[in-house]
């Protein structure tokens, strides 16, 4: 059972990578890019992203430290680089910039995707257009599973759930208990919980998005961002002392 030192350590690093990966905030991206598939697709989506996040993020964990090292870079002067990255992340969720950029980027994609399918759709049969008349429903036309897009390794897991500072920020804290097994084993615990909790978000995506109101999830976004911003400086003092004291 771990002690109590042990889930104080545990409480900064699940915000860390809760704010970072930010699950919430994903589920109108998820929203954007599964529109018009089935339920079954959007649960493969989300199951294939979470799990491939989950690989990419663990393995930076465990070898992250050694690449650095191939390529001359020390801990100080990464606690330092990423630091300074997760400290412009906070700046853009307390101005609301982070989730402008993530929905204007899933728009994007999805118009790219859509031109592709309808740039497929129009080589096709006359046949395959009644196929696909026929899976029209009451509530509009839905997109068959065998003709929906794959979007979850690009972008849900690349860049949107595994990017730059979620791996950024599980080497820093994998950096901050090197000599602690114990709690590196933990770091990778919580980035799988931290997926888990995106999965159940993702599934229930709609509920989620018809329940949070744009007040309250800009009132958590900037609640969290700050907290990210001091965690954030934290690392850049810790890279500082260890690298000239």
């Amino acid at each position: 059972m771990p002690s109590l030192d042990m889930l104080n350590d545990l409480i900064p690093v699940f915000v860390t990578l809760f704010v970072i990966i930010d699950p919430l905030g994903l589920v109108p991206v998820f929203i954007v890019l599964t529109q018009g598939t089935s339920a079954a697709h959007r649960r493969r989506m989300a199951i294939r992203a979470c799990l491939t996040s989950f690989f990419i993020l663990a393995a930076f964990a465990l070898i992250g430290e050694g690449l650095l090292g191939v390529f001359g870079i020390h801990m100080p002067a990464f606690r330092i680089a990423g630091g300074t990255l997760l400290f412009l992340i906070a700046l853009e969720m307390l101005f609301e910039k982070r989730s402008q950029k993530r929905n204007e980027r899933a728009e994007q994609v999805h118009q790219e995707l859509e031109e592709d399918h309808d740039t497929d759709k129009a080589g096709k049969t006359a046949k395959a257009k009644t196929k696909t008349a026929a899976t029209k429903t009451a509530d509009g036309p839905t997109i068959p599973d065998d003709e929906a897009d794959d979007v979850s390794i690009f972008p849900m897991s690349i860049p949107f759930l595994s990017g730059p500072g979620a791996i950024a920020s599980v080497m820093l804290l994998m950096g901050k208990f090197e000599d602690n097994i114990a709690m590196q084993a933990s770091v990778i615990g919580v980035v799988a919980v931290v997926m888990v909790i995106a999965f159940v978000f993702f599934l229930l995506a709609n509920v989620v998005a018809k329940r949070l109101s744009p007040t309250v999830a800009t009132v958590v976004s900037r609640l969290l961002g700050m907290i990210l911003a001091a965690l954030a400086v934290q690392f850049i003092i810790d890279g500082i002392k260890q690298a000239f004291f």
